[in-house]
């Protein structure tokens, strides 16, 4: 017998309708996330924008000679895209302590009207410190949603499916980006007011999380943890569409009681024991971003830019890029609970390794500061940045917000999930604040840093990542933790 059957066996369950709309209202906090960064690459290569906030960065980009590195160096423009990400980090925290205290169905609902604000004044902006408050609060929302909804497709997918189900979040985010480019492309043609439509539009799915969150049921282990074990029950029975929860139930009731009895998650989550699935969560967001996927996503234009595709050109090569990110996520969705989570991972570091080195070899040898590719090898580049998104869309996308939601143990699930979520923030605000000046001064060679980092990160995964494929979120301690090689001696 498999362990995928024997868990069927002890955690029955089937699909229903209402389970299935509860995954898809929730992961459109993974639409609004992919919208914001999607969007803010595009509205920053429009010329009606920069001509509003940004009169200096205009006049660099309209210069005959301009250096293609550089002209897009602006430390206040880099600030309109990272503020968000420095909000969420800030947020994470606080929203930890609302899924904990009430519930991960609220705190979706008050990312949704953090999203909603932010769409509005960032739409409507008069001036530049407008347009980085409507970030901010963006932002909140990104804090809020990452925190509450991976947790809450983890904690609502039964054991053999929760892979597939949680990166239905990391998929809505892809789409989310697909979605931004598709608009960025329509909008650049709308002058003068066309960025105003892009950053208003996000508004759209802000509307559809915020009738989700109250559409959606609470988690039946929110809802045990914070005493209300009678309504736990019910709602295991109504997602798993079969009566018989006993033993799931049971689980879910022994891990919350202890829970309970942690009045401090934070300060747990500090102690030695906890240190595994800490480190675990906080590398795997951290090198998520230092693949270099950001850098790529958020200023996809800019780079098609650089290499010598026009406005609209490279517009369109974000939506390629865009499509090729989406229909890669499905791989993982189909494969993440077959073939398990480091198959994917390994695999991707070799691709992503061979996709970042040859870009940088290509602009290094080819693109002058002041020339551009030849089409031919604008192209190559174009491929290979999309065989690098595919190989990202399949593994450390979706899987650095997955594993890092599956392997706390209840009492510190969303003091650590918060961590993960603020190291992706930090992580993110620092890339997203530094690329355009790093390819500015590095160049060529921004690609080769990156490709470091693939190498450090494929190690990481051989040595140190267990395998969570068909463990119960409740016995990961007893079933990997203790179980590894390096990681069961912190174990008490």
């Amino acid at each position: 017998m498999t362990d995928s059957e024997k868990h069927d066996q002890d955690f029955p369950s089937k699909f229903t309708v209402y389970v299935v709309i509860c995954w898809i209202l929730a992961a459109f906090g993974g639409f609004m996330f992919g919208y914001d960064i999607g969007i803010s690459g595009g509205v920053t290569a429009m010329d009606d924008f920069l001509i509003k906030f940004f009169p200096t960065v205009h006049e660099r980009k309209l210069h005959a000679k301009e250096n293609n590195y550089c002209k897009y160096d602006d430390q206040y423009l880099q600030l309109f895209t990272s503020s968000l990400y420095l909000a969420a980090l800030v947020s994470s925290f606080g929203a930890s302590k609302a899924c904990t205290k009430f519930g991960r169905k609220p705190t979706i609902l008050v990312a949704s009207v953090f999203f909603l604000f932010g769409a509005a004044v960032s739409s409507s902006a008069q001036n530049i410190w407008m347009l980085i408050i409507g970030r901010i609060l963006l932002g909140f929302g990104v804090g809020f949603g990452n925190e509450a909804v991976p947790l809450f497709l983890s904690e609502i997918a039964p054991v053999e499916r929760r892979g597939a189900v949680n990166i239905l979040f990391q998929f809505f985010v892809t789409v989310g980006i697909f979605f931004a480019n598709l608009v960025n492309y329509g909008t650049s043609k709308m002058h003068p007011y066309g960025w105003r439509v892009s950053l208003g539009l996000a508004g759209v799915p802000a509307v559809f999380l915020f009738i989700g969150s109250i559409v959606i049921t609470e988690t039946p282990t929110s809802l045990i943890e914070r005493g209300n074990e009678t309504a736990g029950q019910s709602t295991l029975r109504k997602i798993r569409g079969v009566d018989n929860v006993n033993s799931e139930f049971e689980q879910i009731k022994a891990a919350s009681e202890i829970a309970r009895q942690v009045k401090h998650p934070f300060k747990k989550l500090m102690k030695r024991s906890s240190m595994p699935p800490l480190i675990i969560g906080i590398l795997l967001q951290v090198f998520q971003q230092l693949t270099g996927i950001n850098a790529i996503m958020f200023y996809a234009p800019v780079l098609f830019q650089t290499v010598g595709f026009k406005n609209d050109a490279s517009l369109l090569s974000a939506v390629i890029t865009g499509i090729v990110n989406v229909l890669s996520t499905l791989v993982s969705i189909f494969y993440v609970d077959k073939v398990g989570r480091r198959v994917l991972l390994l695999q991707a570091c070799v691709q992503m390794l061979i996709s970042q080195t040859a870009i940088g070899g290509i602009l290094l040898a080819f693109l002058t500061p002041t020339g551009s590719l030849t089409k031919l090898q604008a192209a190559f580049v174009v491929v290979l940045v999309c065989m690098f998104v595919m190989s990202f869309a399949w593994s450390w996308g979706p899987l650095g917000w997955l594993i890092p939601s599956e392997t706390f143990p209840q009492e510190t699930r969303t003091a650590g999930f918060a961590f993960a979520v603020s190291s992706n923030m930090l992580f993110t605000f620092l890339i997203a604040q530094a690329f355009l000046s790093m390819l500015c001064n590095m160049r060529a060679f921004i690609f080769f840093f990156f490709a470091g980092w693939i190498l450090k990160m494929g190690l990481f995964v051989y040595f140190l990542l267990p395998e969570t494929k068909n463990v119960p979120i409740d016995l990961m301690v007893e079933r990997v933790w203790k179980q590894h090689p390096v990681w069961k001696r912190f174990m008490d």
